[in-house]
């Protein structure tokens, strides 16, 4: 096989593990677009998928720039490799975009139309997710020692945020948003820092707050 053919097929692999990741079927992947169903059906099987129609198709749907390029076989670990000190590493699911504790705070309004370049980075998330997930540094010391002020915390807005979850939170006076657990009693909710020492012990939030994601997992760079 030709080394164009293979970057060809990549691609095709590429696009069909992000519709994977991010969709429950193509044609929820096609709809959320505006795309051509044809065209998608053709690029994933035998249409001509080149460079530029592969650049073009990221910028459409906010992939990070060259994914489709990916090759999944670059991995330093490769595809289930383990050893003594080395355990089987998690299923990649997709890369979602680090971002700011202010656009988090307005996550809702901006995400349909968030543009690869405006993120800080984008990280492969080892969880199952919803196609808006974001992620954020966390930052101050109101929940240590869980969550350490320098980790990734992956955020999904399609969670239900149910009582003793870990919550990003938009305070009604505030932009920024906030990271607290939250608490749910007797019908009313509340945020808590998980730092004992913390001096804002209990917020109560009953509608002066909107729930912008459930973390659902973290990274800690090293």
């Amino acid at each position: 096989m030709s080394t164009a053919q293979k970057e060809v097929d990549n691609r095709r692999r590429q696009l069909r593990k992000w519709i994977n990741d991010h969709f429950p079927n193509t044609a929820a992947f096609v709809a959320r677009y505006q795309l051509n169903q044809g065209e998608i059906s053709g690029l994933l099987k035998t249409k001509s998928f080149g460079s530029r129609k592969a650049r073009n198709l990221e910028e459409a749907v906010g992939m990070p720039f060259r994914y489709l390029e990916n090759v999944d076989e670059d991995s330093p670990l490769g595809p289930g490799i383990t050893g003594d000190n080395i355990g089987e590493a998690p299923e990649i699911r997709g890369l979602v975009p680090v971002i700011s504790w202010v656009q988090a705070g307005a996550w809702a309004e901006i995400c349909d139309n968030f543009q690869p370049a405006e993120a800080e980075e984008w990280l492969p998330c080892p969880r199952p997710h919803g196609p808006n997930t974001f992620a954020l540094k966390v930052q101050g010391a109101s929940m240590e020692p869980k969550f350490q002020d320098g980790d990734i915390i992956f955020v999904d807005p399609s969670r239900e945020a149910d009582h003793g979850k870990h919550v990003v939170v938009r305070l009604d006076d505030e932009k920024r948003a906030t990271f607290k657990q939250l608490i749910i009693e007797g019908g009313e909710s509340f945020l808590r820092p998980l730092n004992p020492d913390w001096p804002d012990k209990v917020i109560r939030v009953n509608g002066t707050a909107t729930i912008c994601g459930v973390v659902i997992g973290k990274f800690v760079p090293v």
